[in-house]
């Protein structure tokens, strides 16, 4: 019964905050995007080439500092790795279904957004176009012509953006402190995509800009269309028991393949889940 009781208040206190959220909340990503572009536009760099070169003195730079600390990196950086990201939060989807509703919508228009802004820009990685002995590369060299945006900063940031609004505390102080944490938390993800060597530091900016708007989308968009109201209903439950033991699998071998911390609470985050909503579809089914 507290189980119960517990899961009944999160959804509520959920629910009442996602009423909060507003379209106008789009306009601080599309402040920082302004920015940039007026940057960019100012010191000539709209072009590939130039886009470039003016971030190789930086990127080179914080690519050497943030280098020093590659493990951290290596594991802070799978957060920005969708699968084990939502394997990470897959517990929420029985205490919080409705945070996973604005997630779907979410990662929809993110996916979107990002494969058509990779197409169109084609930027070449660092370790495309940039000598690679003058700058450090963690584990495999990212290389190919998808550098801007970075998707790793757009899923952190989504998921972030929607956890931040659901678990919004009413008092002004630990509203700051909370914000201010969430966005700790995704300033360490999205530096590790520089320091690994993988991204240009305004990649990760953009991509945490679109990231945060596609947040602010995902939960607005639920709250006017209930495309994935059935996420809460037991009776399909089974599709997402099947998908978390899969996931479940799909975690246990990296963890036998490279045994990162991140991918054990992951899977500890899945078997939980398992359980519970194995458990609340047979007392569905007895119902």
């Amino acid at each position: 019964m507290e189980g119960s009781s517990f899961s009944l208040a999160i959804k509520g206190i959920v629910t009442q905050n996602f009423l909060k959220v507003k379209f106008s909340l789009l306009y601080f990503s599309l402040f920082i995007i302004g920015i940039v572009i007026l940057f960019l536009f100012f010191n000539g760099a709209l072009n590939v080439h130039s886009y470039v070169y003016i971030q190789k003195g930086l990127f080179i730079y914080l690519n050497a500092k943030l280098s020093q600390l590659p493990n951290l990196m290596y594991n802070l950086t799978q957060l920005g790795d969708a699968f084990v990201l939502f394997s990470l939060i897959s517990i929420l989807l029985y205490y919080a279904p409705k945070i996973w509703e604005a997630l779907f919508s979410a990662s929809l228009l993110s996916l979107i957004l990002s494969g058509i802004l990779k197409n169109t820009t084609n930027v070449p990685r660092p370790a495309q176009i940039l000598d690679r002995d003058s700058f450090v590369i963690i584990k495999k060299a990212a290389v190919g012509f998808s550098s801007l945006p970075s998707g790793h900063s757009i899923t952190i940031f989504t998921t972030l953006t929607i956890l931040l609004f659901a678990f919004m505390p009413t008092h002004i102080k630990l509203r700051i402190l909370w914000s201010a944490l969430v966005l700790f938390i995704g300033l360490a993800v999205v530096s590790t995509r520089v320091g690994m060597g993988a991204h240009y530091p305004l990649d990760v900016v953009l991509g945490a800009s679109i990231g945060y708007a596609c947040g602010i989308l995902g939960i607005v968009i639920n709250q006017k269309h209930s495309i994935w109201q059935w996420i809460s209903l037991p009776k399909f439950y089974p599709f997402f028991i099947l998908a978390f033991f899969v996931s479940a699998v799909l975690i246990a071998l990296k963890i036998a393949d490279e045994g990162l911390p991140i991918f054990y609470f992951s899977l500890l985050s899945l078997i939980i889940s398992l359980f519970l909503i194995s458990k609340a579809y047979v007392e569905h089914l007895k119902g």
